[in-house]
């Protein structure tokens, strides 16, 4: 009889599914389509298939989730490969795990028919950014080319209102304006704007958006399952398009609109079909051009800032 109940009770313990793991990802800006695969794969099940309850969180305030993170305030974080090398030059305990936009979106934006026709003719004007820290510090290396520096120009942070405060005339130019998301929304307001790319001005090419954790929760088991996760998102959104647009904007028909819909399209080709992978030279050659450029005190090895989850 002992032994019926026992295998009564191991039956019931193993049909019953474990509860999943919480994990809170900190996004880096207001839900929109660079998040689609982190969407396509919490829709899809592939978070909880693998044991995990992620809850998405857009910020306040775009410059505190790698902190939050870092504070043990969040499990990861979206975040931009350069901030993160400034970060860490500060102290900050992060490693980036995954990325998540593999090339660079951020460009420098002013109007296609304002004053401003080449950088140099940025000298005593207004600039807005949103992400402290590492837009100005990229503005600083193109102004430099131009024969320009910051002191020539006066910083604005207009926060989340880059292509508004553009096209308002509170700015002649922002900085860190995403090439998929803002010169879309210009256009559709009917006040066109034209862009000047980084890496085509002498910064090397780099990962716009990448995952972060603290520098000890890396070993994480549900940050392995997180990414996979992520990967299966992203697998389905570049063979399914249109069906994980539907995806993205299910619950959330706010964002069913012209200029989601523009950018859905121009992002996908920018997505990294493998979250995981590290490309550690291109984590060196953005170091040494940082401290070239004076931006960071010391360049550490990758592995200390830099890990591919396995």
């Amino acid at each position: 009889m002992k032994r019926i109940v026992i295998a009564a009770l191991l039956s019931v313990l193993l049909a019953t599914p474990a509860a999943a793991e919480k994990l809170t990802v900190m996004l880096d800006w207001f839900v929109n389509p660079d998040h689609g695969p982190l969407f396509v794969a919490l829709e899809r099940g592939e978070f909880s298939k693998r044991g995990l309850d992620v809850e998405l969180i857009a910020p306040a305030d775009p410059n505190d989730p790698p902190k939050l993170v870092a504070a043990g305030r969040g499990d990861v974080a979206i975040s931009y490969q350069p901030q993160l090398h400034l970060q860490v030059d500060a102290g900050l305990p992060l490693k980036r795990v995954g990325t998540l936009v593999a090339t660079p979106l951020s460009s420098l934006v002013v109007l296609a028919d304002g004053p401003v026709k080449s950088i140099a003719d940025l000298k005593g004007r207004k600039v807005g950014f949103s992400v402290g820290g590492f837009e100005d510090a990229l503005l600083g290396a193109m102004l430099e080319k131009h024969g320009l520096t910051l002191d020539d120009v006066e910083l604005v942070n207009v926060n989340f209102s880059l292509s508004p405060s553009l096209m308002s005339g509170q700015v002649a130019a922002v900085i860190g304006a995403y090439r998929n998301f803002e010169l879309n929304q210009m256009d559709i307001e009917g006040r066109p704007g034209r862009a000047f790319y980084l890496e085509e001005e002498g910064i090397p090419a780099y990962d716009e958006l990448i995952i972060v954790a603290k520098s000890d929760n890396t070993d994480n088991p549900q940050i392995a399952a997180f990414l996979a996760a992520v990967e299966a998102g992203t697998q389905y959104l570049i063979n399914h398009p249109d069906a994980a647009w539907e995806l993205f904007i299910k619950g959330r028909k706010d964002l069913d609109d012209e200029l989601n819909r523009r950018a859905w399209r121009d992002t996908i080709p920018r997505f990294a079909l493998r979250p995981a992978a590290l490309d550690a030279g291109r984590y060196q050659r953005f170091a040494e051009f940082l401290k070239a450029r004076g931006m960071i005190k010391t360049i550490p090895p990758v592995e200390s800032y830099a890990v591919e989850v396995r």
